[in-house]
């Protein structure tokens, strides 16, 4: 029970904080660069698929070990690795692919992935925790 505990806490800090950044970043950053290639509103299906799988994949890959061990530390690194090496796939597919997409767009969305998944993976691993400590 403490990793599905993990999951919808990780899911509750990724989709918050990634609503705050592109909130703040999408008129400044992604936009810009992919001009109208962006699409005019959000497809919501594709967009709560993603954000529904993406914290499974933090917690199988960065919560469930961090609780074995008992690290938050493991916790962020393995986040924030998981965020740095799936993001760096998007952005590296896209950069290959499309004329408009940018080295400069790929570093600031790698960053933003590594960061975003070390944030999610530490909330998932701090709630699990209490939840097992708890239990």
């Amino acid at each position: 029970m403490a990793i599905v505990i993990g999951y919808f806490s990780a899911l509750a800090a990724f989709l918050a904080a990634d609503m705050v950044w592109l909130g703040a970043m999408a008129s400044r950053v992604y936009r810009p660069v992919l001009g109208d290639m962006a699409a005019p509103t959000v497809n919501l299906p594709a967009a709560a698929v993603f954000y529904l799988l993406f914290p499974i994949g933090i917690a199988i890959f960065a919560v469930a070990p961090a609780l074995r061990g008992a690290s938050l530390a493991s916790a962020a690194i393995n986040g924030a690795l998981f965020g740095f090496f799936t993001y760096a796939t998007y952005d590296l597919t896209n950069q290959a692919t499309l004329r408009n997409w940018t080295t400069q767009l790929t570093l600031i969305d790698v960053a933003w992935g590594a960061t975003l998944g070390a944030l999610a993976a530490s909330a998932g691993f701090l709630a699990a925790s209490r939840f097992a400590a708890a239990g």
